[in-house]
């Protein structure tokens, strides 16, 4: 048994050997000094500079309450417990931690135990034929039957094996390496995957918001186009107007009620997507009217180079990275010879008693080696296999970043020529609303044709309309941007399996 013993005291000498193939170094990308849209620097700032932000990180994994909405704050956390297609993401990386774990364990040696009783008896039977003889007054003898048997005994066998291919070479190891890198993948891609289902939630949230802030304007116009018919109607009955005029403003009153009708249709599916967002039916929600929220918070951008740690899809393909390049160790592996050592030992005796008696100890030891001579070329290819498949995550890496800096930069590009034309916009509203008050005044006292009217009004229900569509599109940049920024994510968080 201490020989047996003696292959499990090994395993600690073999798993400290060496590790072939390339060891990992995260791959280079281009990085900026700074954002092309972000606040410019100081004059007399160094180079690569960016002036300070007072909003210096957003919100740990709670970036939505920069809204300050009480019911968007509600909403959000029902998604990451609620979703199903978050559920299954997570269920993803938990098979993936699984591997890693099945993997390691070829690291071990694998140790068995046998042990079995047998119960065995034998009888037989014998005569002997009787004779005689007369010689010399020789008397005759007569033989006797005779038999023998052998009752039950009991024999049993205790053996334990220990039977381990020490990964003398690493390639378990790589292998390991590589599982666990899998695994992290499977991480960074449900934190983007809650990242993006997140940011999905806040902006239907906005459509919807957009949509009821739509359903006041219109419901607000359709009361002011009643009162323009009952104008026109009353100009009418006055014999000031003509009847073409009663007809226009009815059919203006009309256009604006069809347009009320359709906005309660989109409110319906937005609040619809939400429900089925947070693991809800359709029917088992109801959020109640409110209203576009006017605050557009600031979002920091940060420097260029921080947004490697923040980006959960970065982290993704980093760590893909890391898995190829253990890839090419374990591809390189094929190369080396696989040493197994074998062991056993125990005990056998007859009869049972003496079973555990050291004169009945019984051992053995064994290894055996084996490799490949000659394969027509399959381990080369299969190592330029792997490294062509790590030269693939490389560049895939690079797109992914570059791809994130275009993000960010389309995002504050676009919150930054918003907010001009939502001033502009504001401007425009207020204009708009006094031409429809003077237009309407003067129809009254007859010095302009109810076309003047119409047109105002016309073009105050189109600017207000654009100017709520402009603070909907800078809010869903915001979020887009937060979401571009990796919603206040960091690299560090990635589990170590």
């Amino acid at each position: 048994m201490r020989r047996f013993w003696l292959l499990v005291s090994l395993a600690p000498w073999a798993l400290s050997g060496c590790e072939i193939g390339p060891d990992f170094r995260a791959p280079t990308a281009p990085v900026p000094d700074s954002y092309k849209e972000a606040i410019p620097p100081a004059a007399n700032a160094p180079p690569g500079w960016q002036a300070a932000n007072p909003a210096d990180a957003l919100p740990k994994g709670d970036w939505w309450t920069l809204y300050g909405d009480s019911d968007l704050n509600k909403l959000e956390p029902l998604v990451a417990v609620s979703n199903q297609t978050l559920a299954a993401d997570y269920d993803a990386y938990e098979q993936s931690v699984a591997i890693v774990n099945e993997t390691r364990g070829e690291l071990f040696p694998t140790i068995g135990i046998t042990g079995s009783a047998t119960r065995a008896g034998s009888g037989a039977a014998g005569g002997g034929a009787a004779g005689s003889g007369a010689a010399g007054g020789g008397t005759g003898g007569t033989g006797d039957t005779t038999g023998f048997s052998t009752g039950p005994r009991t024999s049993g066998t205790f053996e334990g094996t220990a039977d381990w291919t020490p990964d003398i070479w690493g390639k378990i190891r790589r292998q390991v390496e590589a599982n666990k890198a899998a695994a992290q993948v499977s991480a960074a891609d449900l934190a983007n995957a809650t990242l993006s289902e997140q940011a999905t939630l806040a902006s239907d949230y906005i459509d919807l918001r957009e949509s009821d802030s739509l359903i006041t304007l219109l419901t607000q116009t359709v009361a002011a186009y009643q009162r323009s018919l009952q104008i026109t109607q009353n100009q009418a009955n006055a014999g000031v107007a003509t009847p073409l005029d009663v007809i226009t403003a009815q059919t203006q009153l009309e256009g604006a009620q069809a347009q009320l009708v359709n906005a309660g249709a989109a409110r319906a599916q937005y609040e619809h997507a939400i429900a089925v967002l947070t693991g809800h039916a359709p029917a088992d929600l109801t959020i109640p009217p409110g209203t576009l929220m006017t605050n557009v918070p600031e979002v920091p951008a940060g420097i260029p180079s921080a947004l490697l740690q923040r980006r959960p899809d970065i982290a993704a393909a980093e760590r893909s990275v890391a898995e190829e390049n253990a890839l090419i160790g374990v591809a390189v592996g094929a190369y080396y010879p696989d040493l197994t050592l074998s062991a056993l030992g125990g005990f056998s005796a007859d009869p049972i008693g003496g079973l555990f008696s050291v004169s009945n100890t019984l051992w053995s030891l064994g290894a055996s080696a084996t490799g490949t001579l000659f394969e027509g070329g399959q381990r080369s290819a299969a190592v330029q296999a792997a490294e062509f498949a790590y030269d693939e995550s490389v560049a895939n890496y690079r797109q992914t970043v570059l791809s994130a800096f275009q993000q960010v930069e389309d995002n504050l590009s676009d919150l930054r020529i918003l907010a001009q034309q939502a001033q502009l916009e504001t401007a425009a509203v207020t204009d708009s609303a006094r031409a429809v008050q003077i237009s309407l005044n003067e129809y009254q006292a007859g010095t302009q044709a109810y076309t003047t009217v119409v047109t105002a009004q016309a073009t105050l229900l189109a600017n207000e309309q654009t100017a709520l569509s402009v603070q909907q599109n800078r809010l869903l940049a915001s979020v887009a941007l937060i979401q571009a920024l990796g919603g206040g994510w960091q690299s560090a968080d990635l589990p170590n399996p």
